[in-house]
């Protein structure tokens, strides 16, 4: 989880103007940088970063010798860019699974490089020699984004909301800050003035399709049909698949487990690939609740059954109670649903941040959320 914040065209003071970026500072413990832009003294980056690949050259904004028009600022994971490089035959620099997105937009512009990335990214594109910004956002928008534009050509962009709202802008205050739709692309004309104007939006990806990127995917044509034994194979291949695309990264790894279907069934599939991977530490499980509550219970016998490293988080009401404020200012919403689930999610990661050296967790959110897996769903 890295923090990226842009501004084209400001009228006030950078070096002020930053200060908002540091508001989403803790989306990257590991460093930070701002940086301005050659040729547009109004322009700049900011980059909280955790590093999880290329922890000598991941530094943001990404800027390469072959490319050296193009900035890119970008938090997320391309699963691909391995499958890619050996497609289009790319030369890379750095070891940044994001380096990609600069060879696609060189290879054939916007459009096809938000189309071939798998996986989960929002990004800033800078392209100095056309003068053109572009922004993206993956198809469910697992990542999150948020921009403002003013009028007179304004624009601000950033992982958090929090980091657009106090901005200064000379004409008056300024524009609502909105979330950048998941599965879009928009491209904005660079001024020689450093504001920009928004060409169009376009949506590069509807989830019922099948992504462009398919065609460079490990997986191999699956038989169809409605054989009982064909799905449940086809399933788990596709399920093996998305695991062990996710094991990319170069710190780390544990897993959230409720010992509920999701979470059990990612913990075992992500135990037995590390094993196959000889990755050679153990993998650390978590589990929170409150004294004896079924999730507990649950997630003990699963990570005895697997033989993980388990750990358990047991908190009280006051804590949660405690942590509401907290969970809001980082979840910028109040939606009760999600505030409620957010509290222990939030107590677990404290504690993983502060008692062990586990830094990607996986886990088995999202999915009952997109396959109507809640109760309340039903009725």
């Amino acid at each position: 989880m890295c923090g990226i914040w842009a501004l084209f065209g400001s009228d006030e003071c950078l070096s002020v103007q930053c200060l908002s970026a540091m508001k989403i500072a803790h989306r990257g413990p590991d460093a930070f940088r701002f940086e301005n832009v050659n040729g547009f003294t109004n322009c700049c980056f900011g980059f909280h970063r955790l590093a999880v690949v290329d922890q000598l050259y991941g530094m943001q904004p990404i800027r390469v010798k072959k490319f050296p028009y193009l900035w890119l600022c970008y938090n997320g994971e391309i699963y691909n860019f391995k499958q890619l490089q050996k497609q289009f035959g790319f030369e890379y620099q750095t070891l940044v699974d994001g380096e990609v997105i600069l060879h696609l937009y060189n290879r054939g512009g916007i459009e096809q490089t938000a189309s071939m990335l798998d996986g989960v990214f929002a990004f800033i594109l800078l392209d100095t020699a056309n003068r053109k910004v572009f922004l993206a956002r993956d198809t469910y928008g697992v990542r999150p984004l948020f921009k403002v534009l003013t009028d007179d050509g304004f624009l601000g962009v950033c992982s958090e909301a929090k980091g657009l709202i106090h901005l200064k802008h000379s004409t008056s205050l300024c524009s609502k800050v909105e979330p950048f739709l998941p599965g879009h692309y928009e491209v904005l004309d660079l001024k020689p003035s450093g504001k920009v104007a928004s060409v169009e939006l376009v949506k590069f990806h509807s989830y019922k399709d099948e992504p462009l990127h398919a065609a460079c995917d490990t997986v191999e044509a699956l038989p169809s049909g409605f054989d009982l034994e064909t799905v449940k194979s086809n399933i788990r291949v596709l399920f093996e698949n998305a695991v062990r695309k996710r094991l990319m990264a170069h710190r780390r790894i544990g897993c959230l487990l409720s010992g509920g279907l999701d979470s059990s069934l990612v913990a075992a599939v992500l135990l037995k690939l590390m094993k196959e991977m000889n990755i050679n530490y153990p993998l650390q499980t978590f589990a929170i609740g409150m004294e004896n509550s079924p999730d507990l219970l649950a997630a003990r016998k699963v990570a005895a059954h697997i033989g993980s490293e388990h750990h358990e988080v047991i908190f009280n009401s006051e804590e949660g109670i405690q942590a509401i404020e907290d969970v809001i200012f980082s979840l910028e919403t109040y939606d009760i649903t999600t505030v409620r689930a957010s509290i222990g999610m939030y107590l677990v990661s404290k504690y993983i941040r502060k008692k062990t050296d586990s830094v990607v967790i996986f886990s088995g959110e999202g999915s009952d959320e997109l396959t109507q897996g809640y109760i309340y769903f039903h009725k």
